[in-house]
């Protein structure tokens, strides 16, 4: 079970992703006098931005989308530079500053099977037996062998996205199935309002 990072947010997931485009890196500064800007990289195939000449450039501010041709990138010091045509001075680049470098969802890259992007599972209701938990809100990566699911629901909920745990999953119809063992719902499941206030009455 493998996890494709488009949509990432520092991603989990953008929280600004539009129905239709997904966001594969967000511009962080200017680099250079002639309208260059350095972007951060939410993508796991940044050698696709040798083929990508169309760009749509999300402003999170107000959701305005603007479509730029890419003229030339290349990387430095884990980021991609762009120049973009028609940005030619640091002051038009100073405007692109905070956007959402996108592109449209049928542009990404197919993938193998058994794997997923982070942006399709967001979102997703989880049910273990005939129990909905929650939604899945975010994906951790630490030192497990199994990335972590952030499900919100009664309580915030970690749980491994693991082959043998997952039933069915459904990505269209945003439903994840799981088989989880006895008790791993209430491991280190942080306290709900209730148990917060009951616990300041035990001390």
């Amino acid at each position: 079970m493998t996890f494709n990072n488009h949509a990432r947010r520092p991603e989990a997931v953008s929280g600004h992703k539009q129905e239709g485009f997904v966001t594969i890196a967000r511009v962080t500064r200017t680099q250079g006098r002639k309208g260059e800007v350095a972007a951060s990289l939410f993508t796991d195939f940044p050698e696709r931005f040798a083929e990508r000449k169309r760009l749509f450039l999300m402003n999170p501010l107000d959701d305005a989308r603007m479509e730029l041709q890419l003229d030339e990138h290349w990387f430095h010091k884990g980021q991609v530079v762009l120049k973009f045509a028609g940005v030619d001075s640091i002051s038009d680049a100073e405007r692109l500053v905070g956007c959402e470098v996108q592109i449209p969802l049928s542009e990404r890259v197919a993938l193998e099977d058994g794997s997923y992007y982070i942006s399709d599972l967001t979102g997703c209701r989880v049910f273990v037996k005939d129990r909905e938990i929650g939604r899945i809100d975010d994906v951790r990566f630490g030192s497990g062998e199994a990335p972590l699911l952030v499900v919100q629901g009664e309580k915030e909920y970690l749980v491994p996205f693991a082959a043998a745990y997952i039933e069915e999953l459904d990505v269209a119809r945003k439903r994840l199935v799981m088989k989880l063992p006895e008790g791993m719902l209430e491991l280190d499941a942080p306290l709900n309002e209730e148990e917060k206030q009951r616990q300041k009455k035990q001390d």
